[in-house]
């Protein structure tokens, strides 16, 4: 801890090179925040004279990661609106749902035939069904897809991703970070769990006209550190009750989402959830042994074959729900491939319930392979279709008994 500043701006140093090479390669960053972490993190290795642990400080590290899950969470919750989903639609309702159920119990499916116990199972569900909202929106900015038919169905199944992201955590924390054995006892901290989430959030929604006032604040300064005075207290209050310290995040940006002062919040919060984000993809590297990786190897690309699988299928069921073209449909299934800062989350989670030590290298090798595949295979997506077109009869998975006929192309207008 004596050269603490130098080290922490080594790692900064670090993180903005791996941010150059994946920009140059064009490639998702995440992957490449992690592999840093891991190249220099206390488990890299020492040759002679030559070693790479030169990262010491890793606690302080981990505690800057933390708090970049928490404005993650935080900003996701202000870009989260119950309203916003009910406007976009039944179909893109139903292709949510079908995304979450079929990925959910092929996740549960897949723990379960990997020999792992109970909580592990559920962990495991968790890590492979939730995208990465961060590579997904990136890719369709990149590739300029935003106005394309599906864009509007992808972005609500991420909605959706977000709402079941909510709902998992607050149950998960319950379950996993109260330790409790009994089906009692974990029935009793699941529903403390939700019931303290349902409350904050309608008492949060009554004091609206209340914080609308006492946010009209002219100080940019004074404006942030009230923000942030709510955002770290609420955090640390739901830790002490067993709630994941991100569901309080997540709880606060949901009810600030409901005030006036929603813009201004979120123009504040971009630079922190872009430098602590990038902070926390580095911690969860460095929190892994490259050595131990091997032992996960089977586990992770199991996870990756029927993490394609669900995606795929539940891209044609959700197109076809919104009466979306094979190509269309087939775009969908891709794009959501990826994973990254949630699954971690979830991999922490466990971690931090004292659940067994492979959850970690697992999500690692998992979200490497899935942070740099799914962006190839979203840019590769019509030729894939084509591919798998010859092979399965996608117009009929789609269309259904109007196969024979041309689709009707979806006109409306998409948003970003």
């Amino acid at each position: 801890m004596e050269h603490i500043v130098f080290e922490v701006g080594l790692a900064i140093g670090l993180i903005a090179l791996a941010g150059f090479i994946s920009t140059k390669l064009k490639f998702s960053i995440v992957p490449f925040y992690i592999l840093i972490g891991m190249a220099v993190g206390p488990h890299a290795a020492s040759l002679g004279l030559i070693d790479f642990r030169f990262i010491e400080s890793e606690p302080l590290i981990n505690f800057m990661g933390r708090m970049g899950v928490l404005f993650l969470l935080f900003y996701v919750g202000l870009e989260f609106s119950v309203g916003r989903l009910i406007k976009a639609g039944r179909s893109i309702a139903i292709g949510g749902s079908i995304y979450i159920a079929i990925n959910f119990t092929m996740g549960l499916l897949f723990g379960y035939f990997a020999g792992v116990p109970f909580k592990e199972i559920l962990i495991i569900g968790g890590i492979t069904t939730i995208s990465s909202t961060a590579i997904v929106a990136k890719v369709l900015v990149d590739l300029k897809r935003t106005a394309n038919p599906e864009t509007e169905m992808i972005l609500g199944m991420i909605m959706f991703d977000d709402l079941f992201l909510a709902v998992y955590l607050s149950i998960m924390s319950g379950l996993v970070l109260s330790g409790a054995t009994s089906v009692m006892g974990v029935v009793t901290s699941a529903l403390i769990a939700l019931g303290y989430m349902l409350l904050f959030i309608i008492i949060g929604r009554k004091l609206v006209p209340f914080l609308n006032r006492a946010l009209n604040i002219k100080s940019n300064e004074l404006f942030m550190l009230t923000v942030f005075a709510g955002l770290f207290l609420v955090a640390g209050f739901s830790e002490t009750i067993h709630v994941a310290e991100a569901i309080g995040a997540l709880l606060v940006g949901l009810v600030l989402a409901e005030t006036v002062h929603m813009k201004r919040i979120e123009h504040m919060i971009l630079p922190f959830r872009d430098f602590f984000g990038a902070m926390f993809f580095f911690s969860f590297g460095l929190s892994i042994d490259p050595l131990a990786l091997g032992g996960a190897v089977w586990l992770s690309l199991g996870a990756v074959a029927i993490t394609l699988i669900g995606n795929y299928s539940a891209g044609l069921l959700a197109g076809r729900s919104a009466g979306l073209s094979p190509r269309a449909s087939s775009n969908i299934g891709l794009t959501i491939t990826a994973r990254g800062e949630f699954s971690i989350l979830i991999a922490n989670m466990g971690k931090a319930g004292g659940l067994l030590d492979i959850l970690q290298p697992f999500t690692a090798l998992y979200v490497l392979i899935l942070a740099i595949l799914g962006p190839v295979l979203t840019k590769e997506s019509k030729h894939i279709h084509n591919v798998l077109n010859k092979v399965l009869p996608l117009d009929r998975i789609v269309l259904g008994k109007n196969a024979q006929k041309s689709p009707k192309p979806n006109t409306e207008k998409q948003q970003v």
